[in-house]
């Protein structure tokens, strides 16, 4: 099959009208712009690219020309993004990813373009793979790269993980089209630049860049069956109440500890909203105190331990100081609709709050809960508790629900 179709393959019979790709310049991006490029000339989407300028290299601007220039002569629109905003501290290139990626989301919905290609390889594969497994990352650490996720809603995809970055420099030899070398894919102060050296050692043990990615999509598929199980554990011992998400010890004592760990790691995910899991000791120390039952605070959540029930709900301190508007979405999973909301503003109820609110044991939820639970304020007057049963015209609605929860387990 020619490149050109086991790109285009990628996006299997839903072809987008419109597809967004990310170039920098190198050869990766370049390839894979030239490649959608052909396929859209045939049929393939309406393409328009997108250039982030991290201003780290007095040659990135002419770098972002150099990429305009290309998409001018394919009759591809471009727009260059210039990011600012690195103060010389913390881990530059996870801000420059995370800088790249928020940059083409606001840029993409902008545009009206719900979906972008980046140009990620087997090469890519291989060097993640190696730098997680001298972290001695598990099966979820050396699993292969997404072929597509969803961020603030728009799809990212790598229709090029298959290829190798070998076979993108071909495209572009074959057609006259130069490609930038960043200085820093070479330099050994990066971590990624000094696997790429290993990797060429490991070549000649027969561990090529392919046999590599392999060895990672050989994970991906263990770390799909593995969730399989946390999703059927899940079917079984997992039930919610008002936000909070309870979980039956009985059944939860006799998963395997792996499985009860991914249980917990999502829940507390699912709850918390944060773009990870807890990990490592922390995580081993939430399944000793459910073992002991004993209460336990981690990842801005609060286990507690009831008879035969385990109860995971938000901590009242994580939520503390969040104050909001009652027109926006609090803590990333509650809506608030009511009467009179002129100047009213959405936050936790805490323990004063609940002072107030005298049938909230009616409600069947511990007062830890609804300590952490949204309520419509207005000034310090406490206007409605919804889920304390205060309510005064007021309905608190989840926004992060329980469908979500279990096909999280699935789409990994």
């Amino acid at each position: 099959m020619l490149l050109q179709e086991r790109v285009a393959a990628h996006f299997g019979p839903h072809v987008p009208e419109k597809l967004g790709v990310g170039v920098s310049g190198g050869s990766d991006s370049l390839g894979l712009l030239t490649l959608l490029a052909g396929w859209a000339a045939k049929g393939g989407p309406q393409l328009r690219a997108v250039t982030v300028d991290h201003g780290l290299r007095p040659e990135s601007a002419e770098e972002a020309a150099h990429v305009a220039g290309i998409c001018q002569k394919l009759g591809i629109g471009h727009d260059v993004l210039v990011w600012q905003g690195w103060d010389g501290s913390g881990n530059l290139p996870d801000q420059a990813r995370r800088a790249r990626y928020r940059l083409m989301t606001g840029w993409a919905l902008d545009a009206g373009v719900p979906q972008v290609a980046i140009a990620h390889t087997l090469n890519d594969q291989a060097e993640t793979f190696l730098m997680r497994l001298s972290r001695e990352a598990g099966v979820d650490g050396l699993a292969a790269m997404t072929q597509s996720w969803v961020q603030d809603g728009v799809r990212f995809c790598r229709p090029t993980l298959g290829l190798s970055r070998a076979e993108l420099q071909g495209v572009l030899t074959a057609k006259d089209i130069a490609w930038v070398d960043d200085p820093t894919n070479s330099d050994t102060a990066f971590e990624r630049a000094r696997v790429r050296k290993v990797l060429e050692t490991l070549e000649g043990l027969g561990l090529s860049a392919r046999s590599l990615s392999n060895v990672a999509n050989h994970m991906s598929e263990l770390r799909e069956t593995v969730y399989w199980y946390v999703f059927l554990a899940a079917q079984e011992c997992v039930r919610f109440q008002s936000g909070d998400v309870l979980l039956d010890r009985g059944g939860f004592r006799i998963l395997q500890r792996d499985i009860a760990r991914r249980l917990v790691q999502q829940v507390l995910r699912w709850l918390s909203g944060a773009e990870y899991a807890p990990r490592g000791r922390s995580v081993d120390l939430l399944l000793e105190a459910i073992r002991g039952g004993t209460t336990m605070t981690l990842h801005g959540c609060l286990m507690t331990v009831s008879g035969e029930t385990l109860r995971f709900t938000r901590e009242a301190r994580a939520v503390a100081d969040l104050r909001l508007p009652v027109c926006t979405t609090w803590d990333g999973r509650w809506r608030l609709d009511g009467p009179w909301a002129d100047g009213a503003e959405i936050a936790a109820l805490g323990l004063s709050g609940l002072a107030d609110c005298p049938n909230w044991r009616a409600t069947g939820l511990p007062a830890a809960s609804l300590a952490a639970s949204p309520a419509v304020w207005r000034g310090q007057r406490l206007i409605a508790a919804p889920l304390a049963g205060l309510r005064n015209g007021w309905q608190a609605t989840l926004v992060r629900n329980e469908d979500q929860f279990f096909d999280a387990l699935l789409a990994r």
